[in-house]
């Protein structure tokens, strides 16, 4: 697998925030978010090849129970198949993020979707490519009804992000408010307290969860954390 870098933190986001996790962020993307907080992995991915018994050996020597996939875009690497069935057979549990933009098989306790909007559209060549891929809601409908267990988490940038997740929301059918998370686009602990409140009110007038960026709070972002 191709992998940008491997390490022990707290979870960032999500419902799982701040439990003690092992992540494997592997590198290469299908999208190129403008906003993108790894660019190591998408814009200009950076890795190295590792053996999937080679990882499973690190996570399970990690002293954690918790392992988080993620990326890049993880469902691109052709061995995510193995990677998930080997880590939950070995008794760990699996979060896997994706932009849900693939659904190849593989095997995770909690799906975490990330679904992009309009604000993620950057400039520029990629522009068209990105646009075509974060607009199919298919693979995100079928990948929803293989994982019960799933978060989408939506990126915010301002008020007006909105009405398109609502839409997506919508499209993709079935999905409970109380598994929508909103959280605030921002490179900074302070970018992201800029957009709080307003993120807590739309949260809270829809029935939506709110997440912190906790990894920006503890550790100012960057990278192994």
């Amino acid at each position: 697998m191709f992998i940008s870098e491997t390490f022990t933190s707290l979870q960032g986001e999500g419902i799982l925030v701040g439990v003690p996790s092992f992540f494997i962020r592997t590198s290469g993307c299908n999208l190129r978010c403008r906003w993108c907080d790894t660019p190591y992995t998408s814009w200009l991915p950076e890795g190295e090849r590792r053996s999937v018994a080679d990882l499973l050996a690190e996570a399970t020597g990690s002293g954690v129970r918790h392992v988080v996939v993620t990326g890049g875009e993880p469902l691109l690497q052709r061995e995510i198949g193995a990677l998930t069935r080997g880590l939950r057979a070995a008794g760990l549990h699996v979060t896997v993020e994706t932009a849900g933009t693939l659904d190849p098989p593989f095997e995770c306790d909690l799906l975490s979707l990330s679904p992009k909007t309009a604000n993620s559209d950057p400039q520029g060549a990629w522009r068209d490519r990105h646009r075509r891929s974060r607009t199919d809601p298919d693979p995100v409908r079928r990948l929803v009804r293989r994982f019960p267990d799933h978060q989408l988490k939506f990126v915010v940038t301002d008020g007006d992000d909105l009405p398109e997740i609502l839409e997506l929301v919508e499209n993709i059918g079935g999905i409970e408010a109380s598994r929508v998370l909103l959280m605030a686009e921002g490179r900074s602990a302070a970018e992201v307290a800029e957009k709080a409140t307003l993120i807590a009110v739309l949260c809270s007038d829809h029935g939506f969860r709110y997440t912190p960026r906790l990894h920006l709070d503890l550790f100012g972002g960057g990278r192994g954390v």
